[in-house]
């Protein structure tokens, strides 16, 4: 059995005094694909320090995360520009919109995001969407394309109408992380009526991690218990659940 998580940072500095025990932990459980999504200039040398360090198993994005959109934020595209020039990624992200703790920069976070769909179109790549408190003006601006990357929604914690509209653009997938464990959240109802070829696993370490380990640091082995509860929700296997999120996984990014 393997499973993908499709969004986690474990090159973050959460990670930095126990990485190598976490990641040989999740591989023995079949964890043994992780996806890096970038979230500004500093963060890049770690994260691509990573992936050489874990080749076949590490894949790196390129990406300006909308909370670290700012008054420089021409300097930031500039940046990433500069590395989808220069290497290949397996997916722009993460990238999207953001009001939640600041609405300062909405104005360039909208322009960022449309630019970095723009060059995830012209590279032919996914992206990784995030999405807080900000579902109507990211929805506006993806239905504006006639022709969208593929992508997942990350993080997806909304309700069964904007999940529907999502997957109604055509090629999109619904990471789902640890808040459909949560009692309260109100995810493991819209999971129930979605089909698992719309679904994609993530845990998002060291953020939000799922019961039973709520309030802690995340990490990738507990993806294990985001795919037992979808497992649960769908009325099947662990198995099936991973094996036909890990196949989703591979049409957004390729490998």
């Amino acid at each position: 059995m393997q499973i993908v998580d499709t969004h986690t940072h474990l090159y973050a500095e959460e990670f930095n005094s126990d990485r190598v025990a976490l990641i040989e932990k999740s591989m023995s459980n079949g964890i043994k694909k992780f996806y890096l999504p970038n979230i500004d200039s500093a963060s890049i040398d770690s994260m691509l320090a990573l992936e050489k360090a874990y080749p076949g198993n590490c894949f790196a994005m390129m990406g300006l995360h909308p909370c670290h959109v700012n008054a420089n934020v021409e300097t930031e595209l500039k940046i990433v520009r500069e590395w989808l020039d220069k290497r290949k990624f397996v997916a722009v992200g993460e990238i999207g919109i953001d009001l939640y703790w600041d609405k300062t920069f909405f104005e360039e976070q909208k322009m960022a995001f449309r630019k970095q769909i723009d060059w995830a179109l012209e590279f032919n790549y996914g992206i990784s969407i995030h999405c807080r408190e900000a579902f109507d003006p990211i929805y506006e601006i993806l239905s504006s394309y006639k022709t969208l990357p593929r992508a997942i929604f990350h993080c997806f914690s909304g309700n069964l109408e904007q999940a529907n509209k999502i997957l109604a653009l055509g090629n999109f997938k619904l990471g789902i992380g640890g808040v459909v464990t949560f009692k309260n959240a109100g995810l493991d109802k819209v999971v129930e009526q979605i089909d698992l070829e719309h679904l994609v696993l993530e845990t998002d370490a060291p953020y939000l991690a799922p019961v039973p380990f709520r309030g802690k640091r995340n990490e990738p082995a507990y993806l294990l218990e985001i795919a037992k509860k979808v497992a649960l929700l769908k009325n099947s296997s662990i198995n099936e659940v991973a094996e036909t999120t890990s196949k989703n996984a591979e049409f957004i990014f390729g490998s």
